[in-house]
């Protein structure tokens, strides 16, 4: 593997959701406290950024490709539908969620075109998260569905190689589950701990050592390696199928968010970051947090799967 890129482009608050378009040759994240959608051209160094305004001016927490053009975006009290950069939004499900405690996270499209959206619970103190699919194929009505709970922050959702397991996280928890997964039926069952990582300490401050992060937004490669941003860990982990450590690599911020795999051959590894919140120390020592990176690495990931709708 290589070293850490940045991107040309002024660090976000929090950049999150990326995403490589096959057709356009670019490259796609989110900045959520700023309700900003982002997209960039990594081979011209130039970025271009689309603000979400009145009456959606709210937090942007993922986003996927469709594939008739355009964007999904899930925003704080629903998902809605881009059909071109910049363009009106159309919203196909309202949030089942409180919006007033709760938006929406993490989230990406599975292989039949499906968009599954993560929430946070925004206090903190409780369960009250949840993962949600909404299913737009064929024609159909918008028909959003919960598929999972009993989170605090859902994060780190990922599908294996094989399309036969679903993974989960908790970030709050220091968790991530996993479930047999029937995509034809949208079925899941059998729902397991994958990997626990240990809490934090009592006491732990950033800057000090012992803390390993906790687990952030999450990609599969091809061999079925789940990769994991562990947020204030400085690092992202490459998991084996059976969640075993394969490797870890440092990264150029304390807390970095998600993993995608680009590029015409899928092997550039990007990364998103987030300074929002953090010690003026901590960002004194590493100025590039919020920025969004780029490696090589030496196994390919999984395709984008684009929304069907």
């Amino acid at each position: 593997m290589s070293t850490w890129q940045a991107l040309a482009a002024e660090p976000c608050e929090v950049s999150e959701s990326p995403f490589w378009h096959p057709d356009e040759q670019m490259l796609y994240w989110v900045d959520i406290p700023s309700k900003k959608i982002f997209r960039g051209n990594v081979f011209m160094g130039t970025v271009e950024s689309w603000a979400m305004a009145a009456p959606h001016d709210l937090e942007p927490g993922c986003i996927a490709p469709a594939r008739s053009g355009g964007l999904v975006i899930a925003l704080r009290d629903g998902i809605y539908r881009a059909r071109s950069w910049g363009g009106p939004l159309e919203k196909l499900a309202a949030a089942l969620h409180d919006t007033r405690t709760s938006r929406f996270n993490d989230g990406k499209c599975d292989t039949l075109g499906r968009f599954w959206a993560s929430t946070i619970y925004e206090p903190r103190d409780a369960r009250e998260a949840a993962l949600y699919c909404l299913d737009c194929r064929d024609g159909h009505a918008p028909a959003l569905a919960r598929m999972a709970g009993g989170a605090t922050v859902g994060n780190g959702l990922a599908w294996s190689a094989d399309g036969r397991t679903l993974y989960w996280a908790d970030t709050t928890a220091h968790v991530v589950h996993a479930w047999d997964w029937d995509a034809a039926a949208t079925i899941l069952q059998g729902p397991r701990v994958f990997r626990q990582f240990p809490l934090k300490p009592p006491g732990w401050q950033p800057g000090m050592p012992g803390y390993g992060g906790r687990p952030d937004g999450a990609a599969v490669d091809s061999q079925g390696n789940y990769w994991v941003a562990m947020f204030e860990g400085r690092r992202v982990l490459k998991l084996s199928p059976d969640g075993e450590v394969l490797a870890e690599v440092a990264t150029p911020a304390q807390c970095p968010t998600m993993v995608c795999f680009g590029g015409d051959d899928l092997q550039t590894l990007y990364l998103t970051t987030a300074r929002h919140g953090r010690p003026a120390a901590e960002l004194e020592a590493m100025p590039q947090s919020g920025c969004v990176f780029s490696m090589r690495v030496d196994v390919p990931g999984l395709p984008v799967n684009f929304f069907a709708g």
